[in-house]
C-alpha cells in the first residue's frame, strides 16, 4: 500500500485515487452485539499501522460484510427475515439498546465500534463486497433466486434511503454488490460460484432494478383464502411502531418495484419528512399494488386497513376495494 501510494504521487496522483485493502468479517474478534465490535487481538498491530496509513492518506477501511453466511450459521425464519431487510422484530444491542432491524447495518455498525474503540472514529467504511447466492448445493441453506433477489433489490433500496446505519445516521456507505457475474471455475460449494447478477452471455438471471420491468414481490404470498374488504381501504402504520420497524417497512416495500419517488425530495408525498409519513405511503402502496389482501398489510403485524382516506394537500394515496 505504501509503495502503491508513493507510485501515485510520482504520477502527480496523490490524493486523486485512494489506496486501501479489503478484510473479511474475521478481521473482527467480536461482533454481536454490534456495540462490543473489536479488532482480533492478533492483527491489531498490523491494524493499527494500516488505519494510521488511511488516516494520513484519507482513503477507506473497505471491509466485506455478509449476512448470507451470518445466515447459514443461524438457519432460523427470524433470521432469514432480519438478513434480508425484510420485516422482522428486530434485534436489541444489550451495549446501548439500539434496535437493529437488518444484519447489514449490525455487520457494518460491528466495524465501526472497532475502528472507534481503536482511536480511528475519522476513519470512513466502505463495503467493498456484499451479495447473496442464487443457487447453492443441496445441504446449503439460503441460496436461492427469491432469497438474492430480496437481499440485492432491499440493500439498493436501503441504501438509496440515505437513513444510514444507527451508529452513521444520515448517509449511505458506499456499497459494491457482488457479483456482476458468475465466477463458473472458482472452487468450494456451489453457491461460491452462484452470486453473480448476469450470467457471461450478459442475461440477466434476476432482475434487482437494474432492468426497465418492474420487480416481482420477494416475500412468500399466504396460501390461505382470506377474504378481501370491499370499498376503499387504505394500509397505515399502526400507532406506536417505532421509527426503526417503521423504517424497515419503507425499504422493503420500495425494493419490491413500487414507484417511491413521492416520497423522495421534490415529490408530492415528501412533506412531511418524517419515517412515519415515508412508510406510510410506501406500505400503502405495495398493498395496492400487491393483490389487497390482508397479509399484504401485515408487515410483522405492525399495519393495518382503514377506510379513512389519508390523502393530503397534493399528496394522493392510492385506494381502492378488491
Amino acid at each position: 500500500m505504501q509503495n502503491m501510494e508513493n507510485a501515485l504521487k510520482a504520477a502527480s496522483l496523490g490524493g486523486k485515487v485512494k489506496v486501501s485493502t479489503v478484510h473479511s468479517m474475521a478481521v473482527l474478534s467480536q461482533s454481536d452485539p454490534p456495540s462490543s465490535g473489536l479488532f482480533n487481538p492478533s492483527y491489531q498491530d498490523t491494524m493499527r499501522g494500516l488505519l494510521q496509513f488511511q488516516r494520513e492518506n484519507g482513503s477507506p477501511l473497505a471491509i466485506n460484510p455478509y449476512p448470507f453466511f451470518a445466515y447459514q450459521s443461524d438457519p432460523r425464519p427470524e433470521t432469514l427475515a432480519f438478513c434480508l431487510f425484510q420485516p422482522n422484530s428486530g434485534r436489541v444491542d444489550s451495549g446501548n439498546g439500539i434496535i437493529y432491524m437488518n444484519m447489514f447495518d449490525a455487520q457494518v455498525d460491528a466495524v465501526r465500534s472497532a475502528l472507534n474503540a481503536m482511536g480511528f472514529k475519522d476513519i470512513e467504511i466502505l463495503v467493498a463486497e456484499t451479495g447473496w447466492p442464487y443457487r447453492g448445493d443441496s445441504n446449503e441453506v439460503g441460496p436461492s433466486i427469491e432469497n438474492a433477489r430480496a437481499y440485492n433489490g432491499n440493500l439498493i433500496a436501503h441504501l438509496r434511503s440515505l437513513v444510514g446505519t444507527p451508529l452513521m445516521p444520515g448517509k449511505s456507505v458506499d456499497t459494491y454488490l457482488f457479483a456482476l457475474y458468475d465466477e463458473d471455475l472458482k472452487p468450494g460449494p456451489g453457491s461460491e460460484r452462484a452470486f453473480g447478477l448476469f450470467k457471461p452471455d450478459l442475461s440477466m438471471i434476476y432482475d434487482v432494478g437494474f432492468s426497465k420491468s418492474s420487480l416481482t414481490p420477494s416475500t412468500p404470498k399466504t396460501p390461505s383464502p382470506s377474504a378481501k374488504p370491499t370499498g376503499a381501504v387504505w394500509c397505515m402504520p399502526k400507532s406506536g411502531v417505532s421509527d426503526a420497524q417503521l423504517q424497515a417497512s419503507l425499504d422493503y416495500a420500495c425494493g419490491q418495484g413500487i414507484d417511491c419517488s413521492p416520497i423522495q425530495p421534490g415529490g408530492a408525498c415528501f412533506d412531511p419528512n418524517t419515517v412515519v409519513s415515508h412508510a406510510a405511503y410506501a406500505m400503502n402502496l405495495y398493498y395496492q399494488n400487491s393483490g389487497k389482501n390482508s397479509w399484504n398489510c401485515d408487515f410483522s403485524q405492525t399495519a393495518a386497513l382503514t377506510s379513512k382516506n389519508p390523502s393530503y394537500n397534493g399528496c394522493l394515496y392510492p385506494g381502492g376495494g378488491s
